[in-house]
């Protein structure tokens, strides 16, 4: 009860305090003579930045309200618990990415913060949660720098150290990628949408957080998951991303369930056979495209791989539909225990990539994955194939060893290697193999940005 009493000063001194660009006061001045709850809304029209937020208030603007940096620093910088930047244009930002120039940089005192409804263009980074904990991006427009070099561009959201922060239900686009974590946990993206980045989400040691429900459209890569642990990746769609839809790079107990990756033929650019302008020195390497058959109209199957999984260990991957990409799953780098079932494997060029020895059934309890290129028959009308499914034999680990052997699949040797090989199954070499096939595909469901 006496805490009661105690906050009733502070509530009864807040204001709404309207300001209007005619006044001629800076905003700074205004925030600076604001006391802490107070809400100050600004009417249509342009306001100098950068400025500093020090105390708990709400910074809100009519529609036409504009806060324009000068191209130094950050735009707004929160550095007190509680605040809230609302409905305001937000451009302006510095470029210097060592000093996290951003369209609003909320520091590791800004606990709680809420930066919703806003529209940030041309600024390095467009929200920076940098140690923000418990904060929140949500329903934010962010259209990052465009025609620069992406090494020198920002994230929309980039979330470093915030325990518990949100990024939700936000459409980012341009810049380097959409939401960028390092070094966090608890986090949930939910919900966002995003277009011409390099990568959709990029995480990078951040444990026990949630990837759902986002769209990511004409990327690199949709979802590239690094030396990140126990997340849950449900709901996700990757709709003509270029080179990955997802990728597991040293990603581990995770579940992935009830994502979709969906591949388009797309023009075959220079940059994405060889000099790479998105390459990424974390991200593990794939073969050369080049390699990739190009049909005559320059056209090539993208995303490259519905899915990489390089060295990812002990996940589930569920009821996923992977379509129309090169190759539907390349499984590499000595990942072990991950239970891959209830999957959809449709119209992908080669549905498997894996290189080796080791025999691994990929379906669990009985229930296996569905595979399009499967002649398989079902008498007995359980929903499950009545024989097995492999999707490699050993000429296919000759084609990704010697590519030039493509010229000989139509030999009459290497016809006799395989019928040899349907024949007596003993002759197979290790690899994936399903020995509960699906007959019918899960459903997914293909959404794109419009």
């Amino acid at each position: 009860m006496a805490a009661f009493w105690a906050a009733l000063p502070a509530v009864a001194l807040a204001e709404d305090r309207i300001v209007s660009p005619a006044e001629g006061r800076s905003l700074q001045a205004v925030i600076d003579a604001a006391a802490a709850g107070d809400v100050i809304t600004l009417k249509a029209g342009e306001y100098a930045a950068p400025i500093a937020i020090g105390k708990p208030l709400i910074l809100s603007g009519e529609k036409g309200a504009r806060i324009v940096g000068n191209g130094r620093g950050s735009v707004i910088t929160i550095n007190a618990a509680g605040v809230t930047i609302r409905n305001l244009a937000i451009s302006g930002s510095g470029y210097d990415l060592t000093a996290l120039d951003s369209g609003v940089l909320a520091t590791e005192a800004a606990t709680g913060a809420v930066i919703e409804g806003n529209v940030m263009t041309g600024n390095l980074f467009g929200i920076y949660l940098h140690g923000a904990a418990n904060s929140v991006a949500q329903r934010n427009t962010i259209v990052g720098l465009q025609g620069e070099r992406l090494s020198e561009a920002g994230n929309g959201v980039s979330v470093w150290n915030a325990p518990g922060a949100q990024v939700l239900d936000n459409v980012i686009g341009y810049g380097r990628d959409g939401i960028a974590t390092m070094a966090s946990k608890r986090n949930v993206f939910s919900r966002n949408r995003f277009s011409d980045l390099r990568f959709g989400i990029h995480y990078m040691y951040t444990n026990d957080s949630e990837i759902s429900d986002n769209i990511s459209t004409g990327n690199s890569v949709g979802y590239a998951i690094m030396f990140s642990n126990r997340l849950k990746i449900t709901g996700n769609v990757s709709d003509g991303d270029r080179d990955h839809g997802l990728l597991l790079n040293y990603a581990n107990s995770s579940i992935i369930t009830g994502n979709s990756v969906f591949g388009r033929l797309q023009p075959a650019s220079r940059w994405l056979l060889g000099g790479n302008r998105n390459a990424d020195p974390d991200m593990p390497k794939s073969e050369d495209t080049t390699s990739i058959e190009r049909n005559p109209a320059g056209l090539r199957p993208g995303p490259e791989k519905c899915v990489f999984i390089y060295n990812a260990n002990k996940n589930r991957f569920a009821d996923n539909r992977f379509e129309g990409c090169a190759i539907g799953i390349h499984f590499t780098a000595g990942s072990e225990a991950n239970a891959i079932s209830g999957n959809a494997f449709i119209n992908n060029r080669n549905q498997v990539k894996y290189v080796g020895t080791r025999y691994m059934d990929w379906s669990k309890d009985g229930r296996g994955n569905y595979w399009s290129d499967n002649p398989a028959f079902d008498l007995n009308g359980d929903g499950i194939a009545d024989n097995p499914y492999r999707p490699n034999d050993l000429i296919d680990k000759v084609l990704w060893t010697a590519p030039q052997a493509k010229l000989l699949t139509t030999s009459p040797a290497v016809q006799v290697i395989r019928w040899a090989q349907a024949q007596f199954p003993a002759l197979l070499p290790g690899g994936v193999v399903d020995s509960h096939p699906l007959m019918r595909p899960i459903t997914g469901k293909r959404q794109q940005i419009q």
